[in-house]
């Protein structure tokens, strides 16, 4: 196919579901680019890029973004170190409340999802949000948030801060 981004592409969720986008948004992702650029083909005809890690409600979500991004404005870069715990102090409000009030599972799988179809700003945007989620608590609410069970015995546990404390 040309290098052009008029054209649509029919992207398929893990459950089958079809979504017809415009190239220009679905290219945001160098996967399905690179999915798309390997199907040379010189016509128009809509092409199916399978997405057996995204689930069909995820799919939706990383759309929307994609299509602000594109089509009304893009995200501020996120710089390290972060400047502000507040996501609208570092990014313009539209991409705050679209990581706002998400369910932690649900921010989850947006992040894999980003990652999996490398779309650095919305992988940026994710991670952001998690990490503002996660500033402050203790590492044993660290440990429920990310559901990591504790493992450690008493004695390995002390031993693992002794090994901390003299790498400090």
């Amino acid at each position: 196919m040309e290098n052009d981004n008029n054209g649509t592409v029919n992207l398929i969720s893990k459950e089958g579901e079809s979504y017809e986008v415009p190239l220009k948004i679905a290219k945001m992702s160098k996967m399905v680019e690179s999915a798309i650029d390997e199907e040379v083909d010189d016509s128009d005809e809509i092409k199916g890029v399978p997405l057996p890690n995204v689930k069909a409600n995820v799919l939706v979500k990383v759309i929307e973004y994609c299509q602000h991004y594109q089509n009304v404005e893009q995200m501020t870069p996120i710089t390290t170190p972060i400047k502000s715990p507040k996501i609208n102090e570092v990014v313009q409000q539209w991409y705050a409340d679209f990581v706002r009030d998400l369910e932690k599972e649900f921010l989850f799988e947006l992040v894999t999802a980003a990652n999996y179809l490398d779309i650095k700003p919305l992988l940026d945007l994710t991670c952001l949000a998690v990490s503002v989620t996660i500033q402050g608590k203790t590492a044993a609410e660290m440990r429920a948030f990310f559901n990591i069970s504790e493992d450690l015995s008493n004695d390995e546990d002390n031993a693992a801060r002794r090994r901390d404390a003299e790498e400090a």
